[in-house]
């Protein structure tokens, strides 16, 4: 093709998490056709269709301004290019040509649409065979992430996504399942987003109540063993912390492992599980007692990206939503970086009027809701009321559960394997799943 000489203007769209042969292949061509702006989509615009990329926006960024076929870098924004080329109101878009079906199609169909509008055109370039994105991120994952990456993570999903999912786990299996699972809706993309490791589920999953009786060297072991086979962000359910003497041994571990957050509640003495009904004996540190926690935490951190979650019992002891308030806000000044607000109501009404007053709050940090009695509430009426986070807290260990005592069952019935094969996942799926 002739070197075009008359400067028209041209947009490429790029994620440009990992650059490869393909992406200069069209960053290549469309600077032949003119000068080439590149709409960098942001984090957001980007886990609205596949997941978090590896890179932040400035990273990914300060690489495309020194390629020397590429004029200027825009943000963009939203998956759909149309506020980009209403503004730029480019002769050429330049794409690979394999976005004509799955979630980018009706992307396509807005681009070609806009561009009629100025007799702009769509040039679709043949995409390079046998290398893609997914299949480099692919080998990444099997490679692994390190403690700083992994960390980093769940700040950045905080910012960009309307509420972070979180799902239980407590083993590798879980652990996987969440890293791999995906699906698509409404053309829109879903996914867990992180992990979080229950002081519940440690312990019931080793046949010990949820009392504390499993230390957090034993969790941590098993915690190393999920962070090994994965690489997104685990949030560790730490009790009440322990003596403050420990907390802040504790952190370092965490930190140092790669762990993205601690939760620590504020009750003291012998623990019970909050979902119980009967809170008789249960005592709630007094609040001064509780920040000095948080700051020994906060001084004991290295990153910035380490997240210390302070998590409130008023409401689950029968205190006042004023209780819950003072001590968000005395949580958030001694430097507690969200706040997880815990309830086991059967409807949200408590935890909304906690919120709809402490984001009013010049103290106001990000909320975290667990969901585990009022599960009937959606996370659009979560992010609706302000909440960031949404943890499912003990849902992998509620379900393997009825599944193992069934299949024991069956097979103790029918003195064979045979009648429950078609109820369990086939061998070559869990052999896949870890290969």
């Amino acid at each position: 093709m002739k070197k075009n000489k008359s400067k028209k203007s041209v947009y490429v769209a790029f994620s440009a998490d990992i650059l490869h042969e393909a992406h200069i292949n069209i960053l290549k061509y469309a600077s032949k056709l003119g000068n080439v702006t590149v709409g960098l989509l942001t984090d957001k615009a980007i886990t609205s269709y596949r997941k978090l990329p590896h890179l932040n926006y400035r990273q990914r960024e300060v690489i495309l301004k020194n390629i020397r076929y590429v004029k200027k870098v825009v943000q963009q924004k939203t998956l759909d290019y149309t506020q980009n080329l209403q503004k730029i109101k480019p002769n050429y878009v330049v794409h690979g040509d394999d976005w004509k079906t799955g979630i980018q199609k009706s992307t396509r169909a807005k681009v070609i649409k806009t561009l009629k509008k100025w007799s702009g055109k769509l040039i679709e370039v043949p995409y390079t065979k046998n290398i893609s994105s997914s299949k480099i991120k692919n080998k990444i994952l099997q490679t692994g992430t390190t403690p700083e990456i992994r960390k980093s993570k769940l700040k950045r999903l905080i910012q960009v996504k309307d509420i972070v999912r979180v799902l239980e786990t407590h083993n590798s299996i879980g652990g996987l399942i969440i890293e791999n699972l995906s699906i698509e809706k409404n053309n829109r993309f879903y996914e867990f987003d992180g992990m979080w490791s229950s002081s519940l589920t440690d312990s019931v999953s080793r046949g010990k109540p949820d009392n504390q009786s499993v230390d957090i060297s034993t969790r941590l072991s098993g915690l190393n063993e999920i962070l090994d086979v994965t690489t997104k962000p685990i949030i560790f359910d730490a009790d009440n912390g322990g003596r403050i003497e420990h907390i802040s041994y504790t952190v370092k571990s965490l930190e140092r492992a790669g762990v993205a957050a601690i939760v620590i509640e504020d009750k003291i003495g012998l623990k019970k599980n909050s979902l119980f009904k009967n809170q008789k004996n249960v005592s709630q540190d007094k609040i001064k007692d509780f920040c000095k926690k948080i700051k020994v935490a906060k001084k004991a951190k290295i990153s910035d990206d380490f997240m210390i979650i302070a998590r409130i019992e008023s409401l689950i002891l029968g205190k006042k939503i004023e209780d819950a308030l003072k001590r968000a806000d005395e949580y958030s000044k001694a430097g507690a970086d969200a706040i997880l607000i815990h309830s086991k109501e059967k409807n949200p009404k408590e935890i909304f009027a906690f919120a709809k007053r402490f984001r009013k709050s010049k103290f106001f940090k990000p909320m975290v809701a667990v969901p585990s009695t009022y599960s009937k509430t959606k996370e659009s009426e979560l992010i609706r009321n302000g909440f960031k986070i949404v943890i499912y807290a003990n849902h992998m260990l509620r379900a393997a559960y009825p599944a193992m005592t069934e299949a024991a069952k069956m097979i103790l019935k029918h003195k064979r394997s045979s009648p429950i094969e078609n109820k369990i996942t086939p061998i070559k799926d869990i052999l896949t799943l870890v290969k």
